[in-house]
């Protein structure tokens, strides 16, 4: 039983034999100091005793009231426990509410004072000690309401204060209805495992065993519901109030099972705060868990409140189970429809094709595949459409569609379209892989809707896709003249084993420029820069296509090897860029921009060279930077036939960097072949095989490109010789070195027409500072300058002797008739006169 602390010090208080002698035999004053010290040692018990409260429910007194600490004077310090015991009456539970709580320790450290809680009392004559122990507090923090599981329940109060007053902690009780928490018929071995049929009740209220107060530790509830044939089962949580443990509900927790035990499919596990679960069965039975663990944690948590009901009218799932959407366990109505690769297929609205029921609310979500591999989006196509509403604004009956997988955030208010009346709706697409529709009747009847659904490829690139969802996409002039295209998926990686085709048209007239923003296809094999035949993996060519119809590759890359700008020969409007990649591994792709320039805008800063034996090209603006913007430069050189040009690098100082990025901003090309891709080239080494390029006929071709983005560099300068190869007879002069036939007139003239390490041409030469004109050095004959020199002063001579007869003859002509003349004077010999007119 209940021991109090009176009792225990009654059994416990021990006199000495001296004062147990009657007092006939010591006298009465021996007797006197007897009953003195009885008394002494009593004082402690009889206070605690005193503090011990006790209420007890009956039929005619108070079903509630208060309670507080007891007044306490305990001046040796000694450990007090008061025990107040709530005993219900059979039919009823302890409720005790905590309104004013100050005791002295603060929590964990409960030590001095503290009060003790005890909510599981099946015996009230049973001692404390057996029963499970409801939780220690002190300090200012409220102990949470406390409903007792059985009929007893029991808070002890501990102290070792002087003194103690009624302010410490006070409350209220009630003797409260147990009837609420027999849900139905209960299990014999269980205070709550209940079954509810639904011809007994068929709905009602269920709450968890001490709810609204602190539910117990080690818990272990279960709630069938059975119904009948064509009925299911709805079980709403209006208060969910549970230990949160992590998103899997590893602590306590409730299960709710779609059956009528834990053997069928689960529904879902529920833990922490919820507000409005709601869990339908698919059938006519349901089975709920609850369970809690057996732990030290000190949590205060409420449990549930919860409504259940059994009826028939409740959707019918046959709906959803003829086609491929599948019911969403748990639900009334809810389905899924998930892709099977390029899939399609039709959704309904509920009970079709019969009237749909009012007051009923349905989702659907239709999700495309979203892996490494595949990524898909929706498409909707409306066969029919009846949903009555008495507003336009489709606010009671309507079918919402959300495009941009606003469930994921909870975003149930930022739908793209919403839809009632009688008017057919247009098609829509998802914007990605997911797709929901919500379904509201509110109080009308229609016939509803017939939705066919279809999942395409969705390879998240910008252009005209093609119809039969491959990945070919068109870009027109006509439509846009600057835009962007980019791997499938771009920024993601793209998936293994596709091929993608993008065709761009420019109007006659017109070219297309490229110029790539980023660029990286999976490279396993090397890493060295790829280019055309290094590219055996993932890559992608670039096409010229011609307008007869013949295409001309213009490159192939991979690996980080950005191709560099690209701008299509006058007279060709349309390209094609094909991307391709393998089945392992994959890596993000590229993303370029595309513009389609007018042939008369784009001023090419290049020419024809024919006619010479050598020359020299340079970068605009060499030897300065040449210009951060966008330029186009095409020489052709074109020697005699059965010759060929050997084209050399004398500088070279490009942006970009082959092997780490490409050449997105600048690049210089060259064609040894046309019939063949370029040689693209930037960076500042060379290599012998790129430094120095032999044609493979009697032209060739060098191009200069630079992008908007370009940055400015150093530039280039180039020496090309037309040159016949060694198994031809030379008539000028032969390189010992490289073998080639040059003209003659090239020796000495300080450029290395012979090639790399082959100085035959500049051998035995006088030296002459070199003369310069523009970019080319023209070397100055000796004799002809000196003959030049000669006739430039013979000239000269010839020209001063005639102005000098010029003059004499005008004086002459305006000298007056003889006899006119002034007399010179005597002293002067007349002959002087003779002489100057002789002459």
């Amino acid at each position: 039983m209940i021991t109090t602390s009176f009792e225990k010090a009654t059994r416990s208080v021990k006199m000495p034999d001296a004062f147990r002698q009657e007092p006939e035999s010591n006298g009465a004053v021996i007797w006197c100091l007897y009953h003195l010290m009885s008394v002494i040692l009593m004082v402690p018990y009889l206070i605690a005793s005193e503090c011990d409260r006790m209420f007890i429910s009956n039929a005619v007194g108070r079903k509630n009231g208060t309670f507080e600490a007891p007044l306490i004077f305990n001046p040796m310090n000694h450990s007090r426990q008061c025990i107040f015991t709530f005993i219900a009456a059979e039919d009823e539970r302890v409720r005790v509410t905590f309104n004013k709580f100050n005791l002295r320790d603060s929590p964990p450290e409960c030590n001095n004072e503290f009060v003790d809680l005890y909510t599981e009392i099946d015996d009230p004559l049973i001692d404390l000690i057996k029963t499970p122990f409801g939780g220690r507090y002190c300090g200012r923090i409220l102990p949470r309401t406390r409903i007792s599981m059985y009929q007893t329940l029991v808070i002890g109060f501990h102290t070792d204060v002087t003194v103690e007053t009624s302010d410490i902690f006070q409350g209220t009780y009630e003797f409260v209805n147990a009837s609420k928490y027999e849900i139905g018929t209960p299990a014999p071995s269980s205070v709550c495992t209940f079954t509810i049929y639904h011809d007994r009740k068929k709905e009602g209220s269920f709450v968890s065993p001490t709810y609204p107060g602190v539910y117990p530790k080690n818990l272990n509830c279960q709630y069938r519901f059975l119904g009948g044939a064509g009925q299911r089962v709805r079980v709403e949580f209006m208060d969910f109030d549970l230990f949160y443990g992590g998103p899997h509900c590893p602590f306590d927790h409730v299960k709710v099972y779609d059956g009528s035990s834990s053997e069928d499919p689960l529904i879902g596990t529920y833990c922490g705060q919820r507000r409005n679960l709601m869990v339908y069965s698919s059938a006519e039975n349901l089975y709920v868990e609850f369970k809690t663990l057996k732990r030290t944690a000190d949590t205060q948590n409420r449990g549930f409140s919860g409504f259940f009901e059994f009826s028939e009218v409740f959707v019918n799932l046959a709906f959803i189970g003829k086609h491929d959407a599948q019911h969403i366990r748990g639900t009334e109505c809810d389905q899924k429809v998930l892709s099977k690769q390029e899939s399609n297929g039709t959704v309904y609205s509920p009970n079709w094709p019969f009237l749909y029921y009012s007051h009923i609310m349905c989702r659907y979500y239709i999700y495309g595949m979203e892996d490494a591999q595949n990524l898909e989006k929706v498409r909707l196509e409306f066969d029919k459409f009846d949903i009555p509403n008495n507003d336009e604004e489709c606010n009671e009956a309507y079918l919402k569609l959300y495009l941009q997988g606003q469930e994921e955030r909870h975003a149930v208010d930022e739908y793209d379209h919403v839809f009632c009346g009688e008017v057919v709706p247009p098609p829509v697409v998802s914007e990605g892989p997911r797709l929901m529709m919500i379904f509201s009747s509110g109080s009308s009847q229609g016939k509803g809707f017939k939705v066919r659904y279809t999942f395409q490829t969705d390879y998240r690139v910008p252009g005209t896709p093609s119809p039969n969802g491959k990945c070919h996409f068109t870009y027109k002039s006509e439509s846009r003249k600057t835009g962007e295209f980019n791997s499938p998926r771009y920024p993601a990686n793209y998936p293994s084993n596709t091929y993608c085709q993008y065709i761009f048209k420019g109007l006659p007239g017109e070219q297309v420029q490229f110029v790539f923003n980023y660029f990286k296809t999976k490279r396993l094999l090397s890493t060295s820069s790829g280019y055309n035949e290094m590219c055996t993996e993932d890559w992608i060519e670039i096409f010229e296509v011609y307008p007869s119809g013949r295409e001309n590759k213009f490159g192939k890359y991979c690996s980080k090897t950005a191709p560099g700008p690209i701008v299509s020969d006058v007279g060709i409007h349309d390209m094609k860029v094909v991307f391709r990649t393998d089945k392992v591994e994959v890596a993000s792709g590229f993303s370029a921009t595309y513009l389609f320039i007018s042939s008369a805008q784009n001023l090419d800063c290049g020419g024809n060279i024919t006619g010479s034996a050598n020359g020299i090209i340079t970068s605009p603006s060499f030897p300065s930077k040449y210009e951060a913007h966008r330029q186009l430069c095409n020489w052709y050189i074109t020697v005699r036939p059965f010759h060929k040009v050997l084209f050399l690098f004398d500088f070279f100082l490009i942006e970009g960097e082959p092997d780490e990025r490409g050449c997105p901003g600048a690049v210089v090309r060259v064609w040894s072949d046309l019939s063949q891709p370029p040689i693209e080239l930037c960076g500042e080494k060379l290599t012998n095989d790129t430094r120095q390029i032999l044609s493979s006929s009697s032209v060739l071709k060098l191009q200069f490109v630079t992008a908007d983005k370009a940055v400015g560099s150093g530039g280039f300068k180039a020496v090309w010789t037309e040159v016949q190869e060694a198994d031809t007879v030379c008539k000028g002069l032969l390189c010992g070195q490289s073998g080639f036939c040059i003209s003659s007139s090239l020796k000495c003239n300080k450029l290395p027409n012979c090639g790399i390490n082959d100085d035959t041409d500049e051998k035995n030469c006088k030296k002459f500072p070199p003369q310069h004109c523009g970019a080319k050095e023209v070397h100055m004959d000796m004799y002809l300058v000196v003959g030049l020199s000669v006739g430039a002063a013979a000239f000269s001579i010839l020209a001063l002797c005639a102005i000098c007869h010029r003059k004499r003859k005008r004086r002459r002509d305006h000298v007056p008739p003889f006899e006119h003349r002034p007399q010179p004077p005597r002293e002067v010999p007349s002959m002087h006169f003779m002489s100057v007119d002789s002459v």
